[in-house]
């Protein structure tokens, strides 16, 4: 059985917000997100987004009063992540789509009531590559930067986003971090490319991949997470 939730046209393509009884799980329901007929994401399986919080954080050496800007609401998973740790004191997601916004605003996403209540939680529209790169309208530096927007570096949802993934764009975004700061890159793909860019203009780079076993197909899944530290001093 499925569940139709939202189903419209976006400046990015057709999305698809559903829910589900996996036929293979009975009783089990799940919340899938598509763009274009194009799987994305699935509330069934968060290994990698869970992970690019639960490591940037523990790549942070701060003891607290830790302020977190995550680009992507998609569906909420990195941000809960993120607010499980006691020493984050702010958290500010940038979501591109108004109408992934109103998902969080309808409760249609897992654990939307526990996002909404937190305090440390604010939800602001706009996209999140052009405002970490825009000059005219700087960015308070913030302790981390946690991104899951694009499908991977050469594999963007927009064509804009391409300004980001160059040196220019990396150390424009390096600003935005204050001393010892951590960038997070989500990608399902690796990038011998970017490991060697984010080397160029950060001080330490750490990639890790994050599998997972996709009972539903059979199929070992490997995602990549980029993570730069911004020298302390």
């Amino acid at each position: 059985m499925i569940e139709l939730l939202d189903y419209q046209e976006t400046s990015l393509g057709l999305l698809c917000l559903r829910r589900r009884e996996l036929v293979s799980r009975p009783g089990v329901v799940v919340t899938e997100v598509t763009l274009d007929h194009v799987f994305l994401m699935s509330s069934y399986h968060t290994e990698s987004e869970r992970a690019l919080s639960s490591r940037g954080l523990a790549l942070h050496e701060g003891a607290g009063d830790l302020d977190v800007l995550v680009g992507g609401l998609g569906l909420g998973f990195t941000a809960l992540e993120a607010l499980k740790d006691a020493r984050v004191r702010s958290l500010e997601v940038v979501e591109f789509l108004p109408q992934v916004m109103r998902w969080l605003d309808e409760g249609w996403i897992p654990d939307s009531e526990r996002l909404r209540s937190d305090p440390r939680f604010t939800l602001r529209q706009d996209d999140v590559f052009a405002r970490l790169l825009d000059e005219d309208r700087p960015l308070e530096p913030v302790d981390l930067i946690l991104l899951d927007v694009d499908h991977a570096p050469d594999e963007l949802l927009d064509a804009a986003n391409a300004a980001f993934y160059t040196r220019a764009g990396l150390e424009r975004t390096r600003e935005q971090l204050r001393p010892g700061g951590v960038l997070g890159l989500w990608s399902t793909y690796p990038s011998e490319d970017l490991e060697v860019l984010l080397g160029r203009v950060f001080d330490r780079v750490v990639v890790e991949e994050v599998s997972w076993w996709n009972d539903l197909v059979d199929v070992q899944k490997e995602d990549t997470l980029f993570f730069a530290r911004r020298a302390r001093t």
